[in-house]
């Protein structure tokens, strides 16, 4: 593939999330206010919105993190609120949460951050079956050199593909990402892109990608989701979110620059 180009391979006939008439609140505060969404199967989805918006909240739903006071959100065909928590914890398996904070165990090595899931989560491995899913998830994330080594020795960015690496191990169906180009600096962000859409085609994973980054949802998205005061004003391609004649999304569009 070439770096940094978007191929296209989603499914339409196949839905992995479902989310249908959506509310949260805290307090007297409305943060989500019928929000719909559909993610199809190898779909690339941003979730692009201000600080404040509603973003993360959303994504917490997601993973089953937060209920919702009104609404359903199915995963795979899992309504997240409604299924036990033994179903939650297998449905959850199934995706993999990159936070915005990496979320890493910064005394156990690259290796051992890897491997620890792993074990948990996959009863009767062998070491050389733990020790190749680990070489092979850090060669996708191109941190093949760094197994030795503690996350407070590597730069922010390379926390961050560790996180994702981590999430990797699982070999999940649909990746959660929560802000992840917060932080980083130009190139950086650039290469994060870059390993989103090379995650996408080669794990056939489906993502829900949360950013207030214009360049972020530009180059890793199929479909664009525009999130104002909690509710979604505009879903379609980012040039049909950024061609609408919607003036709060035109606003948010004008003081942000796009690559």
């Amino acid at each position: 593939m070439e770096k940094g180009k978007k191929q296209n391979s989603v499914n339409k006939e196949e839905t992995v999330i479902k989310i249908n008439r959506l509310y949260k609140s805290f307090d007297e505060l409305e943060v989500l206010k019928n929000v719909n969404l559909t993610v199809y199967r190898g779909e690339n989805v941003a979730v692009l919105g201000k600080s404040g918006s509603g973003k993360s909240v959303l994504i917490k739903i997601i993973a089953g993190l937060l209920k919702p006071d009104k609404g359903e959100v199915t995963v795979l065909g899992k309504t997240v609120d409604k299924i036990s928590g033994k179903e939650l914890d297998e449905l959850r398996l199934h995706m993999g949460f990159s936070f915005q904070s990496s979320a890493l165990y910064d005394s156990m090595s690259v290796y051992k951050n890897l491997a620890f899931p792993l074990i948990m989560n996959v009863k009767n491995l062998t070491q050389k079956q733990v020790d190749t899913a680990v070489e092979e998830a850090l060669e996708a994330v191109g941190l093949e050199d760094k197994i030795d080594e503690l996350p407070a020795d590597l730069s922010g960015g390379q926390r961050k593909r560790l996180g994702i690496a981590r999430t990797l191990i699982l070999k999940p169906e649909i990746m959660l990402y929560d802000e992840p180009t917060s932080g980083l600096d130009p190139i950086t962000c650039a290469e994060i892109n870059t390993l989103i859409i090379e995650v996408q085609e080669r794990y056939k994973t489906s993502s829900v990608i949360i950013t207030h980054d214009l360049t972020c949802a530009k180059h890793t998205c199929d479909r664009l989701a525009m999130l104002i005061d909690g509710a979604f004003l505009k879903i379609g391609t980012f040039e049909e979110v950024l061609n609408t004649d919607e003036e709060q999304i035109k606003k948010f569009f004008a003081y942000n620059f796009i690559q």
